[in-house]
């Protein structure tokens, strides 16, 4: 597939209509917002340097950025697992309790639900989407939103 050539003046418009999204994104999947910021920077980066060809920007942005916290997700529990403690980053201040209890709740999902459970309904994502973007099919992404759900019923329940 032949990828057309774009206006770099694209690139500030998808940066403009996505960054929050796609921190938002991955401080729900990291648990850190500064480290998100990071992450995303990162994704946008490679955005950047690929812009001419990427026929999809939006959509494979939002696959780099899953991939770059699952990576670092990765990377943390192999350092956890060799080094005993990594030091945790500062919480986010939140004083709704209803909030509080969502993230708790969604703080004991995996990753991979997390990201799900995001991109269902936070960003509207159908499942063929969130499917392309976690790399997974549909069935797969089903399960990640039957189960994380599940989860955070129970927990919001207790």
């Amino acid at each position: 597939m032949e990828v057309q050539e774009r206006p770099a003046s694209g690139y500030a418009d998808v940066y403009a209509r996505r960054y929050a999204d796609m921190v938002r994104l991955a401080a729900l999947t990291t648990g850190s917002a500064s480290l998100a910021e990071e992450l995303v920077q990162d994704a946008f980066a490679q955005l950047y340097r690929r812009w001419t060809e990427v026929a999809e920007p939006e959509r494979w942005l939002r696959r780099a950025v899953v991939s770059q916290c699952t990576s670092w997700v990765r990377r943390r529990v192999l350092e956890r697992r060799h080094a005993g403690t990594v030091e945790e980053p500062p919480p986010v201040e939140i004083t709704d309790p209803d909030a509080l209890a969502v993230r708790a709740a969604l703080a004991g999902l995996t990753p991979r639900q997390r990201a799900a459970v995001f991109l269902r309904y936070y960003a509207d994502l159908p499942e063929a989407e969130i499917a392309a973007t976690l790399g997974c099919r549909p069935g797969t992404v089903k399960s990640l939103l039957n189960r994380g759900l599940a989860a955070m019923r129970e927990h919001l329940d207790d």
